[in-house]
């Protein structure tokens, strides 16, 4: 059965360049950061995601806090994170904190949780990254104790045991929608639909249509498990420009900046351009003109059958008013034109 599309953008708050090109202070960019939800709101966007990151060229630390402050000033858009690092945080307080983020948003509140990409919480928050894969399972298995809504009575080996504890406050209707982030393992696939929950695809290189068979797998694991169809969707990269050749001369300098920054601390060799134009043509880049981005998107969506696309429409030091407008032309462009393309 298929599920209906939705159009989604998520950022990690990357700090962005200001118009002397000197880096803008963390302050700043939050306070921006705020001014993209609300244009996405306005524009009919069904989700904004914030990711959580604990490192200098990040400025979102704390994701809750601030689409509690987004909540305030949008109406209807879904709010949530892109991803909640489940592993080094504590799972009553991150189901507490979307809880409320649900009350003050009217039942607007997601969260997707998963390992993240980069490991800077755990030394600061005191875990041990030997840990790594008991710390998830274990806090995964907890907060879908406390998801339930039940008395939680749990015991495992990272933290003291629970007999019959209610957790507040409860979501208000129904149950919060909580999705499994997962960049490419198997085991990962599985374990979100042993959970139940929907599936979120980090796809950030190389063509999207290798991840079909984490597809296949998770409705066979669901299928399996007698658990309901659930939603897959994925993240990737883009951004969106008036003409495809002015949206390759914009990013380019940021997305090298910036892939250059984390590659030199990963061991990668420095981006070259030729890597920047794969990633748009047979890769994961959506960039390009409205028409160009459409594309693209209609096609992953046939050929993994989605039911969300989350656009990462930050890039580096991309400045604030360059996302703007590719925000814009992405609400106002991009979605009518996929969902003419789909049918």
């Amino acid at each position: 059965m298929a599920l209906p599309l939705e159009f989604a953008l998520d950022t990690f708050g990357d700090v962005t360049s200001g118009p002397d090109g000197a880096l803008l202070p963390h302050a700043q960019v939050l306070r921006n950061l705020i001014d993209e939800a609300v244009l996405a709101d306005g524009l009919g966007i069904d989700f904004f995601g914030v990711g959580e990151h604990h490192r200098e060229d990040f400025a979102v630390s704390s994701p809750e806090v601030l689409l509690g402050a987004i909540a305030a000033r949008t109406s209807r858009i879904r709010l949530g994170t892109a991803v909640t690092v489940l592993s080094s945080d504590d799972p009553i307080r991150v189901f507490q904190r979307f809880s409320t983020l649900d009350a003050v948003s009217n039942g607007r509140a997601e969260v997707i949780l998963g390992r993240g990409s980069f490991t800077e919480s755990f030394p600061l928050f005191g875990f041990d990254l030997q840990d790594y894969e008991t710390l998830f399972e274990e806090k995964l298995d907890l907060f879908a104790a406390v998801r339930s809504g039940r008395p939680v009575t749990w015991k495992g080996t990272t933290r003291a045991p629970l007999q019959d504890q209610r957790v507040f406050p409860p979501i208000e209707n129904g149950t919060l929608k909580a999705w499994i982030g997962v960049g490419g393992s198997p085991q990962s696939v599985i374990r979100a639909a042993r959970y139940g929950m929907p599936l979120m695809l980090a796809i950030i290189g190389g063509d999207p249509v290798r991840f079909r068979p984490y597809v296949d797998l998770f409705h066979q694991a669901l299928e399996k498990l007698g658990q309901p169809v659930q939603p897959i969707g994925v993240h990737s990269h883009g951004y969106v420009a008036e003409t495809d050749e002015q949206a390759k001369e914009e990013l380019w300098p940021h997305w090298k900046r910036s892939r250059d920054q984390i590659g030199g601390e990963r061991g990668w060799p420095p981006a070259q351009r030729a890597d920047f134009e794969r990633e748009i043509s047979s890769g994961s880049l959506y960039l390009g003109a409205p028409e160009t981005v459409a594309r693209k998107i209609a096609g992953t969506v046939k050929a993994l059958g989605l039911s969300r696309f989350e656009m990462k429409y930050s890039a580096g030091s991309l400045p604030h008013e360059k996302m703007m407008r590719s925000i814009e032309l992405y609400g106002s462009k991009v979605m009518p034109l996929v969902r003419d393309l789909l049918g």
